[in-house]
């Protein structure tokens, strides 16, 4: 097969990846039909609350144990059980919604609503794993589109139900159980890995290599020290299929003194190890275009990500890794609770605001701010992931400038959601929510990637997550004791609170104190990374003069 038809297949792939995506992010159409649940089922805050973090759980506790076995197996045969957990979901929801008050308990539509984020969490980790190896050298790039596509589910879904289905939640809820499934199902049989081709690649001692260096690219196989040095001149400068793990011998050269020569071997050497857990042993193979890559980047270029492999227990042992894991779970925690409750946020302004407005003109104001988090958060994460690469490759600068937007943005939107009042102004509470969890997801799996490695990118973005479920259900939680403090019982049954801004105002306090920690946080990662980096630059320099003093 040639380069051009393999390319093409690895594009369809990520095409593939992005719409699997798609159907991932519904966890963020909640708000949509969460409080109509509420309403007909007699729910309070608290208990609708404990549905919509329960599928947060689903998405982010499964992350850790999900990423391991994608890691291991591979990432086809799991986006298609997340998608028939998506369906399965989504459909008995949309039963007892039908049924009414009644006809399922509350943990009943926790597990339920737990599946759907168990069936979110297998076909994105799937999604992002497919686009992740079949396009090593531009992962932000690359990422960046079934990460954005995650981020517009909700958009979309809410669109369709819209126009299809207008005020009508029990049908929304039967199209996201069937659309769900199938945007997973049909993107399952284009979700392949595609090996790049081996070429044969001489090296000739007057392109700035003599003998002697050329055979630092020589690739050798465990227990191969005493084959013969006839033997090794034949094979200097190719790159070969074998049955057993692979190293290479790159001798006393450091990151600040390789050629780009020796880069590439490096970066083939390390293409063939990241996807040593998806493909057999048997058949490595290594990539011509990040070899390219390499030959036109600086010769003090060195690719993020490539030469480390941390996962497992060694994650827990390393501090840049709890930095990340509170980084993450206060921004998370901070955006999901308006993501979850902005439906209730619209409610009470409205309700407080004009008590003649019907309900079905705050449905509508709720799909409309679903529409504006999703829309605004798939820019968000275009934004990021692309611009991390320019940001890292352009202008040398950490990729924790992102978090920096992200976290600054959520706090403007705290101060928005503390003193807006009049519900037409409530979309920038919306907008600027939906753009700061877009920077902030847009970035950081390639953050993870390069502090950890990208060969068990999958357990440890799953670890990561994890930090998702622990703030996320702390914030949520409180803010579902703080409405229901403020909310009423009507003699119908349905819980209603009009006391507009007050009836979430303390919530956002604790928000946007924790968005300030998440300014400073980013700064201090930016500090130490800095400090990382000057760390090894130095050591570089002086192993450098040590080869070159004995030399």
């Amino acid at each position: 097969m040639s380069d051009g038809s393999r390319r093409a297949e690895r594009v369809v792939s990520v095409v593939a990846a992005t719409l699997a995506s798609l159907a991932c992010g519904t966890n963020y159409v909640y708000s949509a039909w969460g409080p109509q649940l509420a309403t007909k089922l007699h729910l309070t805050s608290t208990e609708i609350n404990w549905i919509g973090t329960s599928a947060n759980w689903g998405m982010y506790a499964t992350g850790i144990p999900v990423g391991i076995l994608i890691d291991k197996h591979g990432p086809r045969g799991f986006a298609l059980l997340g998608a028939f957990c998506l369906g399965f979901g989504y459909f008995p929801i949309h039963t007892a919604y039908e049924s009414g008050e009644g006809s399922m308990s509350v943990p009943i539509l926790c597990f339920f609503s737990f599946l759907t984020g168990a069936g979110s969490c297998m076909s994105f980790f799937s999604a992002l794993k497919t686009a992740t190896l079949n396009w090593p050298e531009n992962r932000g790039t690359a990422t960046a589109f079934p990460l954005a596509a995650f981020g517009l589910s909700a958009f979309f879904f809410a669109s369709v139900s819209s126009v299809a289905f207008p005020n009508d939640t029990s049908e929304f809820l039967f199209l996201l159980s069937i659309g769900t499934f199938t945007l997973v199902f049909v993107s399952f049989f284009f979700l392949r890995i595609i090996p790049h081709t081996p070429k044969y690649t001489p090296l000739s001692t007057h392109d700035g290599l003599s003998q002697s260096d050329s055979t630092l690219l020589q690739r050798k196989k465990s227990g191969d020290s005493d084959r013969s040095p006839r033997r090794d001149r034949q094979e200097t400068g190719t790159i070969t299929d074998g049955s057993s793990p692979t190293k290479y011998n790159f001798g006393e050269a450091t990151n600040a003194t390789k050629s780009p020569a020796q880069k590439t071997s490096r970066i083939l050497g390390q293409d063939a190890s990241e996807t040593s857990s998806l493909v057999s042993s048997s058949s490595s193979w290594a990539s011509r275009d990040i070899a390219i890559e390499a030959e036109r980047c600086p010769a003090d270029y060195d690719p993020p990500g490539d030469h480390v492999d941390i996962r497992g227990l060694d994650l827990l042992r390393k501090a840049e890794f709890w930095q990340q894991f509170i980084l993450l779970g206060t921004l998370t925690g901070v955006g999901l609770m308006t993501i979850n409750n902005i439906g209730n946020d619209a409610n009470a302004l409205w309700s407080h605001y004009d008590d003649s407005v019907q309900d079905s003109f705050i449905k509508k104001r709720q799909l409309m701010h679903v529409s504006i988090v999703s829309l605004v958060s798939f820019c968000g994460r275009l934004i990021s992931g692309v611009g991390s690469d320019i940001i890292v490759k352009r202008l040398h600068l950490s990729r924790f400038w992102c978090i920096v937007v992200s976290s600054s943005t959520m706090a403007a939107a705290q101060i928005c959601a503390l003193s807006i009042e009049n519900p037409h102004f409530l979309w920038l509470v919306s907008g600027l929510i939906g753009l700061a969890y877009g920077f902030l997801f847009g970035v950081f799996p390639t953050l993870v990637s390069e502090a950890f490695g990208v060969r068990g990118l999958s357990q440890n973005w799953g670890c990561m997550c994890l930090a998702a479920v622990f703030f996320g259900n702390f914030f949520n939680l409180v803010y579902g004791r703080i409405y229901d403090s403020h909310s009423v019982v009507l003699p119908t049954g349905k819980r209603i609170c009009q006391d507009g801004i007050e009836c979430y105002r303390a919530a956002y306090s604790i928000t946007f104190v924790a968005s300030v920690g998440g300014i400073c946080l980013s700064l201090w990662s930016i500090h130490t990374e800095h400090r990382r980096k000057g760390r090894v630059r130095k050591s570089s320099r002086l192993l450098d003069g040590g080869v070159r003093g004995g030399a």
